[in-house]
């Protein structure tokens, strides 16, 4: 009885949520044998093209299934290995920079640092919230992807 309880309560679980996404990513690359013949193949549905520009990702901005899928493989390897390593570069440049500044702020920091660990659950929450419904969207067009090439390519969808 209690792993069952469990097990519903992990199905909406961060973790869950962002091995469907890669499930469903490497379904999707394992799938597409010639990416390229998703070139210049336009996204039909318009909550498809309402999402992608949504995002504001400038990597999209033909339209085409071959960016979509692009950017989907992007994003899973993003959680899988991480989003620093180009932040990383840019945030040593800034900091360098910004160590006289550092000095006059420290004072002001003491006191809203105070304030924002409040919040940090509040702010925990709404960000794992979020997070999650972007990765089930990002899953469901994978999976919509998927289907599309297969259609694309005259195979039946299962």
């Amino acid at each position: 009885m209690m792993q069952i309880s469990e097990s519903h309560l992990q199905k909406n679980s961060l973790f869950n949520s962002m091995n469907r996404f890669i499930g469903a990513v490497n379904n999707m690359d394992q799938t597409v044998m010639v990416p390229s013949l998703l070139r210049d193949v336009p996204l039909e549905e318009e909550r498809e093209m309402a999402a992608l520009k949504s995002s504001g990702n400038s990597d999209i901005e033909d339209g085409d299934m071959y960016s979509y899928y692009q950017l989907l493989k992007s994003i899973r390897c993003d959680i899988e290995w991480g989003v620093m390593r180009a932040e990383e570069a840019k945030k040593r440049k800034e900091s360098r920079a910004s160590i006289s500044r550092m000095d006059s702020a420290e004072e002001d920091s003491e006191v809203s640092s105070e304030e924002d660990e409040d919040n940090l659950q509040k702010q925990f929450q709404f960000h794992m919230t979020g997070l999650h419904g972007v990765l089930s969207k990002l899953t469901q067009q994978a999976n919509t992807l998927t289907n599309r090439y297969k259609q694309e390519i005259g195979i039946g969808c299962y």
